[in-house]
């Protein structure tokens, strides 16, 4: 049988993105991670394009390639990630709006310009309306706060072409769970907890990441964000109110994962791709749930009691 082509659309900078191709090579794929910034790439039928476009390093927008995904899919090759998934999934105020029409979760969002009286009073936060790394995220307690964050924000590139995005500030906690979901299925988990200091949980602001085995209703609740968004392998935050209550916090399409968010021995490169249904000597689910068919349950929780 010849090897399936997988085709990784993302930057090499993404350590997640070099490490899944050096992964699925491994298992016998033909995989190949191609640059957002090169040619329009031209795939053979039954090549797999999974798009893992991230935001813009000015947070102004997404990384090229969008139309690269959508002209692939016009084309008839199977697209993860859908280019239409991954505006809805990076545009923070789309997402919102995505999570509200399915009835999940979710602080509060407005698009504020700062033109007029803010739409939401605070406690808030004012943020990116495409956000990532924990970048220019202004916590505003009051509205001399309010005032200073956008003053702070008015030059950046994303505020001059967007505005911000004001979300309601939900209660401060030292960690959240991060969730990663391909194909239906939750395929790893992570808890990661804030450094000394800092209210914020992102890894690349120093925060730790600790081993997670998320409960049903957390995989119940992070599997309907990503189909709310039409994500076919997506990150998902959440914030812990009480025993099995969340709140969906963001989303992620080109979410940054490694082996210690893995929930089974066989790693989350390889539940990634039986979820996806990429193993070459498998089938999916005939449920259509996106899992191999025959396979186990990614997760188990015999306590009856997740984080």
């Amino acid at each position: 049988m010849p090897r399936r082509r997988i085709c990784l659309l993302g930057s090499a900078t993404n350590t997640t993105n070099t490490d899944l191709v050096r992964s699925w090579r491994g298992l016998g794929f033909d995989a190949v991670l191609l640059s957002p910034l090169e040619r329009q790439p031209r795939l053979e039928p039954g090549t797999v394009a999974l798009g893992r476009l991230d935001v813009l390093p000015s947070l102004d927008g997404v990384e090229p390639g969008l139309l690269a995904l959508f002209l692939l899919e016009r084309g008839g090759v199977r697209v993860l990630n859908r280019a239409s998934a991954l505006i809805v999934v990076h545009d923070k105020l789309l997402t919102a709006r995505r999570l509200a029409f399915a009835g999940l979760p979710h602080p509060r969002t407005a698009a504020w310009r700062g033109d007029r009286e803010p739409p939401l009073k605070p406690p808030l936060v004012l943020k990116p309306r495409f956000g990532s790394w924990g970048r220019d995220v202004f916590r505003c307690r009051d509205e001399a706060e309010v005032t200073e964050a956008l003053r702070a924000a008015r030059d950046r590139p994303w505020f001059v072409r967007h505005g911000a995005l004001l979300q309601e500030l939900m209660p401060l906690s030292t960690s959240d769970l991060r969730l990663v979901v391909a194909g239906g299925a939750v395929v790893g988990a992570g808890r990661r907890v804030a450094t000394r200091g800092e209210w914020r949980t992102n890894v690349s602001l120093g925060g730790r990441l600790l081993p997670a085995r998320p409960s049903p209703a957390a995989q119940s609740i992070a599997i309907a964000a990503a189909t709310a968004v039409g994500a076919d392998l997506v990150g998902v935050d959440l914030l812990p109110l009480g025993r099995d209550e969340y709140v969906v916090i963001e989303l992620n399409g080109a979410v940054e994962f490694d082996e210690r968010y893995s929930l089974t021995e066989r790693g989350i490169h390889l539940d990634i791709a039986g979820a996806l249904g990429l193993l070459p000597d498998r089938d999916p689910c005939p449920c259509g749930c996106g899992s191999p068919a025959g396979a186990q349950p990614l997760v188990e929780n015999r306590s009856g009691v997740g984080v």
